[in-house]
């Protein structure tokens, strides 16, 4: 019997992901390298770490219904309908927020419908319950045999898929870092990088959770803490998808010199902390330092209205 086709053979994602260098003279005077990651070009419906982080859990799936959460514009979610429309597969994607089911879509879950995605509308408080026995035996008991994703994709398979986006940098780059919501991505990047390199985590959220989620991200995927990283929790801006004006005119002017449209969300903190941290001297002179750029601006359908 012939065997299915691998998953990314189905979807052409592109692999590696660019690595590309530009020249910034706030890094440059520190004799520091800044190198773009380019995972928003892996696949235009399935950008980078979302693609990572679904491809070994899709896999897993085998075509089963794949139930997932996320607030009413997760990349996440996008990802996960646009992946069942491209390879066939039933979705359902539980929503943070009962009041949206009375409201016309937004752009973002209008995609997801568009796409074949089941819409299911939860209150606030049984959404923060969601990875209860309870809730999650209510949702098994409403949609049948499905295989439950995390919000985010932050799970054991995730962070083995993005062990590739770490082998990418081996010997590279001296410093790979990576904006954090749920730290996934951060949990397979270091434990993929050969020794000697560096993974830096900037969280996009604050409460001081992800460095034990990292932690234990890494210890379910392999068993034990895995490769060098840290997080610099001081690049939030208030919290997930919240911006100042002074954040906002630091990804306005990134775009102008190098012609890169900044995704406000998650990657003008990334690089406004990696500028920040190279005026602070946290860099030695020499080190080449990449930024993950996982998603372009239309990946983010801005957030900043919606708590998390």
């Amino acid at each position: 019997m012939t065997s299915p086709p691998r998953l990314d053979a189905r979807l052409r994602p592109r692999l590696p992901s660019p690595l590309r260098e530009v020249h910034d003279e706030r890094f440059a005077r520190h004799g520091v390298r800044l190198l773009l990651k380019r995972d928003d070009l892996i696949h235009p419906d399935l950008p980078g770490n979302k693609w990572r982080k679904l491809a070994l859990n899709l896999e897993a799936a085998a075509g089963r219904t794949v139930l997932t959460f996320g607030g009413a514009y997760s990349n996440h979610l996008r990802a996960t309908a646009a992946a069942g429309r491209l390879l066939g597969f039933p979705t359902v994607g539980v929503v943070r927020g009962e009041e949206l089911a009375h409201q016309p879509l937004n752009p973002s879950l209008a995609r997801c419908a568009a796409d074949g995605m089941r819409l299911h509308f939860v209150d606030r408080t049984t959404y923060r319950a969601k990875t209860s026995p309870e809730v999650l035996e209510g949702l098994l008991g409403r949609f049948g045999d499905v295989v439950v994703v995390p919000e985010g994709g932050s799970n054991a398979l995730a962070a083995q898929g993005c062990t590739a986006l770490g082998r990418e940098l081996a010997g590279e780059v001296d410093v790979a870092a990576v904006a954090c919501g749920t730290g996934g991505t951060l949990a397979g990047l270091a434990a993929g990088l050969a020794a000697g390199q560096w993974a830096l985590g900037v969280p996009v959220v604050g409460g001081g959770f992800l460095a034990e989620e990292v932690a234990r991200l890494q210890h379910e995927a392999f068993g034990s803490r895995a490769g060098d990283w840290t997080l610099e929790e001081r690049f939030t801006f208030g919290g997930y998808a919240r911006t100042t004006p002074e954040l906002d005119a630091f990804a306005a002017d990134f775009e102008e010199r190098h012609g890169l449209p900044v995704e406000r969300v998650y990657v003008a903190k990334l690089l406004f902390a990696l500028t920040a941290l190279a005026g602070d001297g946290a860099f030695a002179p020499g080190t080449r330092v990449a930024a993950v750029v996982t998603g372009a601006p239309d990946d983010a359908l801005q957030e900043s209205s919606v708590s998390r």
